[in-house]
């Protein structure tokens, strides 16, 4: 099996990934706090997850490798913008939402 080497922030060193188990690997990404429409800075973690994520599976085989990313759908920022554009936090999100998955699509 390859080795995999990832800067670790805390250590401010590349380490040796080594999984928790080899079976069952898992990536948890933040994604976007959807409160205005997404720019060229949300895509640059989607890139960066996409290449981790796709050389995961290639090392450790497709079906052992989950990728989640989370969308923040309410915080201070949604609330101010909400009120600033004058629609409800449900409706602003959804719409701020839709229009990330589609740019996602031209990622891939």
């Amino acid at each position: 099996m390859k080795e995999l080497k990832i800067y670790n922030s805390l250590t401010k060193k590349k380490e040796n990934f080594i999984p928790i188990s080899k079976d069952k690997i898992g990536m948890y990404v933040c994604g976007p706090t959807v409160y205005d429409y997404p720019h060229i800075g949300n895509a640059r973690p989607l890139v960066i997850f996409d290449v981790l994520y796709r050389l995961l599976k290639k090392i450790y085989g497709s079906n052992k490798v989950t990728y989640v990313r989370n969308i923040t759908d309410i915080d201070d920022k949604i609330i101010e913008s909400s009120k600033k554009n004058k629609k409800s936090i449900n409706e602003l999100t959804e719409t701020i939402t839709k229009s990330f998955h589609e740019d996602c699509r031209y990622l891939y």
